[in-house]
């Protein structure tokens, strides 16, 4: 297991820097001059320029990539343009809110979701499985700032149950975290759904229910035990997935996370802000994928003989 750990981080290692040098190209060859941005239009271009030198703005592409990546390997994503403070200090006080969002959304999703595709399996072609995975299919399809605006019209605006936006309390979590968890929910509740229905056919579930166990307990101890093995590797994925694209959510319910700071940068062309944001959420998603290779493996006794056999 650790081995193929310590082989799943050398492969993620030269697809970060890969995607580093992509982001560093695509953000710098975008026209504009931060420097004339923050500076605004009373600068004179003498000062203009000296700032650039400054900040090393002037030399090579290749220079400064080489010399952010230093600084990036060191933990430091360079200063903020407009606000004038470290990257990675605005990132890593940004973060617990994202993270709190994103655990309270993948609860959600894995509540709704779990659920609603065992349901739709065990009552397949049924008034039940319809609604579910329609139901599912509207989370899925609508985007996620329809779906904020709509929840905060009725129970916000209308009903008056809930915040509008804002981040002072619990009560201020619960309208993003279902905005963000129902797109999620509706995927984990079809693959959950089809993953049991296929596992229902195997010959050891026609085995236990010629034992006589009942259903409930052929469904709970054998089928969906097994049948769980791709949702949770969806799961881990999901969980990173929410950590990085919280960004629409975030800015609709003004809450101060990486999504929100992202936005900003994108606005005021904070280069160096929105490269930082851009790069920690890259690693979040490929920290992500790993950690769904690592459960796949502990879940799926196929996967470790392979791994043996490798070995």
């Amino acid at each position: 297991m650790l081995m193929f750990a310590l082989r799943r981080i050398l492969v993620s290692i030269p697809v970060l820097i890969g995607i580093t040098m992509i982001l560093f190209i695509m953000l710098n060859v975008v026209p504009g001059d931060p420097v004339a941005l923050m500076m605004k239009e009373h600068a004179s271009p003498d000062v203009i320029a000296r700032v650039r030198a400054q900040m090393h703005l002037d030399d090579p592409m290749i220079v400064r990539y080489f010399r952010f990546l230093a600084n990036a390997l060191q933990g430091d994503l360079g200063n903020s343009i407009k606000l004038n403070r470290p990257v990675t200090d605005l990132l890593l006080k940004a973060f617990p809110n994202t993270l709190m969002l994103a655990v309270c959304a993948a609860l959600v999703s894995w509540v709704i979701g779990i659920p609603a595709g065992v349901l739709s399996a065990v009552r397949r072609d049924s008034l039940i499985d319809r609604f579910f995975m329609g139901f599912s299919l509207l989370g899925v399809s609508m985007p996620v700032f329809w779906s904020a605006l709509l929840l905060q019209y009725i129970f916000a605006m209308q009903l008056r149950l809930l915040p509008v936006s804002g981040f002072y309390g619990w009560k201020y979590m619960i309208l993003p975290a279902i905005v963000l968890g129902w797109s999620s929910a509706g995927v984990i509740a079809r693959l959950t759904r089809s993953s049991l229905l296929e596992v229902m056919r195997h010959d050891y579930i026609r085995t236990a229910r010629a034992k006589g166990l009942r259903e409930t307990g052929v469904i709970t101890r054998h089928a969906l035990k097994n049948a769980l093995i791709p949702v949770v590797t969806i799961m881990a994925i999901q969980v990173a997935g929410l950590l990085s694209g919280a960004v629409i959510t975030e800015s609709i319910f003004s809450i101060p996370g990486v999504g929100r700071i992202t936005v900003n940068a994108i606005s005021s062309r904070d280069m160096p802000l929105l490269q930082g944001a851009v790069l920690f959420a890259t690693a979040l998603v490929i920290l992500g994928n790993l950690v769904a290779d690592i459960l796949y493996s502990v879940l799926d006794p196929r996967i470790r003989a392979q791994m043996k056999k490798d070995a």
